[in-house]
Order: C-alpha cells, then structure tokens, then sequence
C-alpha cells in the first residue's frame, strides 16, 4: 500500500491495540501516511465495534478512530496465529500493543522477543499504569485513571461532587503521547539506527495535564479544589451565562481589565483595591464573577461577541455540536471529513488537527470491516492460496 508522499510515507505500523487509547495512536500514525495493519479477534474484533449507535450494524465510534488502517483477523493464542504475528513484528518498523502488562509477552510477541529478529523496531506498550511500579498489573481505564490523576477532584461545582470529563482525555491523551514517543523514537532510529521501547500510561497522561494544579501546590503546599467555571490563576477567564446562551471570555491579561469594565459599564471595579491585580482579581473571583454576571445576562451572546471582538479581547460561544460542525472557521479547517464505507455507505468521520505544509495528513480510507484485509495481509507474507485457505478452516485468521 502506498500513502502517496505523506510524512510517514513507507512506515509500517503492527497494531495489536483495541478499545481507544492504542487505536487512537495508531490512527494518527495512519493519517500521517504510515501503513497500519490491524490485528483483531477473529469473529468478535476489537471490543470498540460493539460501541453504538451503529450505521448498518457499523460502529460509528469504530469508524472514527480506526480509519487509515487494514484489518487482519488473527487468533494470537494459537500457535500459528503467534507465529503470523511475530513475524509481522519483524518487518514492523512500530510495534504498538495495550494489553495488560506481561500478556504480549506470554504470546511470544512481547518487545524481548521481537527486539532480538528486529533491533530496529520501536515497540510501544500502553497500559493503565505503565510497564513498571507496584500498579503495572492492574488494568485501567479512562475514568479510573481521571480520578487517580487528580483531574477529577478539581472538575465540577465547587460545592458538588467529583465530575469526569466526558470526554475519555486520558485514553486520547494518552495515544498522543504515545505517538510523540513513537516519533520521538524514529527520530533517534535515524541517527543510531537503533530501536526503542515506548512506554505510555493512561494515569501519568492526566498528571502530565495539570500543569497550574501541580504548580500551585508544589508552590503553596495546598491542596487545588473545584472552581466551577472559575480558573486557577487567571480572572475573568471564564464562562458567563447571557440573555439566550453562554459566552467564555479570556480576559485575564492586564490589558484587558480597563476595556472589559468600560465595556461592561462597571469603570469603577478599574480603581476598586480588590480587583487592583490580576493575583487580586484572581483571590476576589467570586465577588468579581458576581458583579459581572448580571452584566453579561443583559446582552445576547452575539452581541457581546461583536463587542469583545472589537475590542480584540478573546471570547467565544459556548457551542453544542450541532453547532460546532456547522462553524464556518470548523468546516474550512475540514474537521469533518466525508468517507464512503463499505458496509455503512457515506458518513463523516473526524478531521485531522495537524496541518502539514509540504505532506498534509489525508483520511485515504475508511476503518476496515472486520479482517478485510486479512487475505491481502497473509499474501504480502508470502502464504499461497492453499495456505491461507487452510488458515481459515483452522480459525487461526
């Protein structure tokens, strides 16, 4: 398969992933040109194809982040399928997997294992706890590793409970990690020739998020709690409610304290000694917020965005996603990308954030059917007919 010049134009990818965190890396891999072949269960696949709502019996959440990959179907337990995988991992130039810690190993398809037939390889393992440490054998997921990280106990209301972010930040962070990682390793192949393993985690993502949490407590010794809408070290950074919808305002500069007050029609808060700073504003949040959210609720959100824009102060709506797919500023950026799958017919599947000048990212095909290109795989292996025939009636693939 050829990706046509791309960045990552000849890399060959084994992804040996399921659920989100690995098949969200591989997949950028897969934007960025790399041939991505992906290993699924035979008859059942990877458990994300169960996640609805389905398009003609096709995930949609599959369809998203599995684009730009071949599917191979491979039982990894028995000793073929073992041996079909190992050797795919010899000819990889990255090897990603996210089972628990040790499994790959017990298959025979571990990084000990492919390392010594493949020294060029990087070999990346996510896990909920990484590779080593007292907690390497748990399994993780998103939620649970949200809540070990700290993320969840500064989320939400400051007098409600403990919220998550609805959005799985620790499985897709997590991905991005270990993608830079990946690249990271690649850059150092190329002067030493040498591979690497990469070892992600879904906790020691979120961790690495909370750089004003972590901060101010290495700095205080004090505990971070919930602010609500607020922001640990900048106000008025924050969302307020207006007359039909909700406006974010960024208006923590110094610069941009005088010109908020004018606008608002509050010149008077420029001279109030509480709000003299912006470390005062900040330790004043709640009564600041407190003058300035009946000011906010007398207005529309698109007046007030005509009105922060004039004044070059940073503010934006508050958008459900109907909304967001409709922005102009969201579809000429081409954060939806039409694709014709072959079992769930026409459908949109995200964009690509990177823009590259010279080798731009391109969805070039659709997430596969379940081991669509398991045929095609074994051939590029160098099995005959005959062979993958008798591959089939033995379930190995």
């Amino acid at each position: 398969m050829t990706s046509d010049g791309l960045a990552l134009d000849g890399l060959r990818v084994l992804d040996l992933t399921s659920h989100l965190s690995g098949p969200y890396c591989a997949m950028l891999l897969g934007d960025l040109g790399a041939d991505v072949i992906k290993v699924e269960r035979p008859g059942l696949g990877d458990d994300s194809r169960s996640v609805s709502p389905k398009i003609n019996g096709e995930s949609a959440a599959f369809m998203t982040f599995n684009r730009n990959k071949r599917s191979l179907t491979l039982d990894l337990k028995a000793p073929e399928g073992g041996a079909i995988a190992l050797k795919l991992a010899v000819r990889a130039d990255v090897v990603l997997e996210n089972f628990r810690p040790g499994t790959v190993a017990r298959l025979g398809i571990g990084y000990d294992d492919v390392r010594p037939l493949n020294p060029r390889v990087i070999y990346c393992s996510i896990s909920g706890f990484g590779q080593t440490g007292p907690y390497r054998d748990r399994g993780g997921f998103d939620r649970v590793a949200q809540g070990m990280s700290g993320v969840m106990s500064i989320s939400g209301e400051e007098d409600g409970p403990p919220l998550p972010l609805p959005i799985p930040i620790s499985d897709i962070g997590t991905g991005m990690f270990a993608t830079i990682g990946i690249l990271a390793a690649l850059a150092a192949r190329a002067r030493t020739g040498q591979g690497q393993l990469v070892d992600a985690s879904l906790l020691e993502t979120p961790i690495a998020w909370s750089v004003y949490e972590a901060s101010s407590y290495f700095a205080t010794g004090r505990v971070p709690e919930r602010l609500g809408p607020g922001h640990r070290a900048s106000a008025p950074y924050q969302a307020f409610r207006t007359k039909d919808s909700w406006i974010n305002i960024g208006g923590g500069s110094p610069a941009f304290w005088p010109r908020i007050c004018a606008m608002l029609g509050v010149p008077e808060l420029v001279g109030d000694p509480r709000f003299q700073t912006p470390g005062d504003r900040v330790r004043h949040r709640k009564e600041l917020e407190a003058l300035l959210a009946p000011r906010f609720a007398a207005d529309t959100t698109a007046m007030w965005l005509d009105r922060f824009e004039a004044e070059g102060i940073p503010a934006g709506p508050i958008l459900t996603y109907d909304e967001v797919f409709a922005d102009p500023q969201v579809i000429h950026r081409e954060m939806a990308v039409p694709v014709e799958h072959p079992t769930a017919g026409p459908t949109r599947v995200l964009g690509i954030p990177i823009k590259l000048s010279g080798t731009p990212a391109r969805v070039r095909r659709p997430a596969p059917t379940l081991g669509q290109h398991t045929d095609e795989v074994l051939a590029e292996l160098g099995y005959d007919a005959t062979e993958i025939q008798r591959l089939h009636a033995g379930r190995v693939v």
